[in-house]
């Protein structure tokens, strides 16, 4: 499958997310949250006091929330446009959090953080942590092998998680407290190290591959079903359109931590005709559930 360019001049593209028909994005190194029309165009939605990392998702009732990582608080957008604090995850861990998934009940999943890295790590074992509508926050679970992407089933009942060092998507449980249980591999990726991941209405997931250069959709049990292949880094992806069969991919040049904050505008947004449309969430049909 090739994909075709939309959108180029980014500096790094993460947290892709279709709301309100068109496609926003976290444009990491410049606080910039950018939303990108089917014919390309961008728009810079709001500028967040954060440089990297940071993602966003919305609340069932429409207001959105960024997860300002390095500063380990969640903010929330007001009707009047200002940020506000959500939660603040600092207590929990001092290293920076990374995503974010807001399921069909109002239950946010934040993960990231976990223990100080060790000595010439970027990242410690990772952590997720669950803020309920009554905002009590808790973590629910650890020892995640650097917490990327996650999905939430349709029905609410799974939550699955991109383990990128352990090179696997790992699901759990959800219970009716929104609490996780049932810890297993939902795919062993061989080489694959899965970063941003999207599930569609087949009960397939999307994941996007830096290293590998890729965008990979597979079933549970780790089956290949389509490989979508880029000339750089694929950061994360979403199902969109009007439709929900597009698959949007943030794609950019890797060269390493250290220079993730530059003047290179490598970020790219691909798009590609997909087999099934967007399901469970991230949503794809709008901000609102």
């Amino acid at each position: 499958m090739n994909a075709e360019v939309i959108t180029e001049g980014l500096a790094f593209g993460e947290s892709p997310r279709w709301h309100d028909g068109r496609l926003w994005l976290c444009n990491w190194g410049t606080g910039e949250i950018v939303a990108v029309d089917k014919d390309g165009r961008g728009e810079v939605m709001l500028t967040v006091p954060a440089v990297l990392p940071y993602c966003i998702d919305w609340m069932p009732d429409g207001r959105l929330l960024v997860v300002s990582g390095r500063e380990g608080l969640l903010l929330r957008q007001e009707a009047d446009g200002t940020l506000v604090t959500h939660a603040d995850l600092r207590e929990l861990s001092r290293s920076p959090w990374n995503e974010i998934v807001v399921d069909g009940r109002g239950n946010i999943y934040v993960n990231g953080g976990g223990p100080a890295p060790a000595p010439g790590e970027h990242f410690g074992p990772g952590t997720i942590v669950l803020i309920t509508p009554d905002g009590t926050i808790r973590q629910v679970a650890e020892n995640i092998a650097f917490a990327n992407g996650m999905a939430v089933t349709p029905d609410n009942k799974t939550l699955i998680v991109a383990e990128s060092h352990a090179n696997r998507l790992t699901a759990f449980d959800i219970g009716g407290d929104g609490g996780l249980a049932n810890r297993r591999v939902w795919a062993d990726l061989g080489n694959g190290f899965p970063d941003g991941i999207c599930i569609d209405a087949e009960g397939a997931v999307w994941y996007a591959d830096v290293p590998n250069r890729h965008c990979v959709r597979v079933r549970e049990g780790g089956e290949v079903l389509q490989t979508v292949d880029a000339d750089r880094g694929c950061f994360a992806c979403m199902l969109g359109g009007t439709d929900g069969k597009t698959l949007f991919i943030v794609a950019a040049e890797w060269r390493g931590f250290e220079h993730m904050i530059s003047d290179a505008r490598t970020g790219h947004v691909l798009s590609v005709e997909a087999p099934a449309p967007g399901a469970g969430y991230p949503s794809y049909s709008s901000g609102r559930r």
